[in-house]
């Protein structure tokens, strides 16, 4: 099947690669960008993701995909994938984006294939779409995560030290090691723990444990605290119990979602 398809019934944004950056040994930034740029309807959450399609290559097809059609006449291995992602950082003014992505080798679709993007590349996704973004009013903000978070966890720290830059706070973000750690920019009120692993992610090595206790260990801030809790799914299940049982943190205040869960196909 050679032929471009049409629009689907949820209108795509296509942009292009124009720069590509390798950062650290996981992790590859992509920035997009191109006419489509007109298409993409930015808004002010900080966690806003979009959901990029996959199609296979050998196709010879030309996003906008009518992903409807395709997965009725493709078989099952050839049938495009979405796979979410979170937006780093939007240039208005360039008219680009940033979408950082975690490598896992040869494993997964995005991960290869953003590490061999090259500049020209066509990129076709639906969003962005979102739902938090820190409250400057919040007396304290808990940002817990580990790489599939960072670029959100990036993004909502860049916008508390915008906003309110005497924002107190802590991040704790779980990575493979120090050279995966980041430059963030936040405010000076929020100290920010890395969490080393020593490799990729396995229940034997995450230090998921550590994390969890070392929030339980924390002293507890007065008044209202925001939490922006983002990641492997067990890890964020047993954030959320002991956020709303243990600290009774307001379930408006909480954001919380299951980026990923070990041992499936994702990536």
């Amino acid at each position: 099947m050679a032929r471009s398809m049409e629009r689907g019934k949820r209108q795509q944004v296509v942009l292009q690669v124009v720069a590509t950056e390798r950062l650290g040994e996981h992790f590859q930034r992509l920035t997009l960008g191109g006419p489509g740029f007109a298409d993409f309807r930015d808004h002010h959450f900080t966690d806003k993701y979009v959901k990029i399609l996959f199609v296979d290559p050998a196709l010879g097809l030309e996003p906008p995909y009518d992903v409807q059609a395709l997965r009725k006449d493709l078989p099952k291995h050839q049938r495009p994938v979405r796979r979410t992602y979170t937006v780093h950082s939007v240039d208005a003014e360039a008219q680009t984006l940033v979408i950082d992505f975690v490598l896992h080798g040869d494993s997964g679709v995005a991960g290869p294939w953003a590490a061999q993007a090259v500049v020209g590349d066509k990129v076709a996704f639906a969003g962005p779409g979102g739902k938090y973004a820190p409250d400057a009013s919040a007396d304290a903000h808990l940002l817990v995560g580990d790489e599939s978070s960072l670029p959100a966890i990036s993004a909502a720290l860049a916008d508390l030290a915008a906003r309110a830059p005497a924002a107190a706070g802590k991040a704790f973000i779980e990575v493979g090691g120090p050279g995966e750690e980041w430059e963030l920019a936040g405010p000076s009120g929020v100290t920010i723990h890395w969490l080393h692993r020593g490799g990729e992610y396995t229940p034997q090595n995450t230090h998921l444990a550590t994390t969890v206790e070392s929030i339980r260990a924390e002293e507890w801030p007065a008044g209202r605290v925001q939490a922006f809790v983002h990641g492997e799914k067990t890890m964020v299940k047993r954030l959320r119990r002991h956020l709303t049982e243990d600290r009774g943190v307001d379930r408006r205040m909480l954001s919380l979602s299951s980026y990923w869960t070990y041992g499936t196909a994702d990536d």
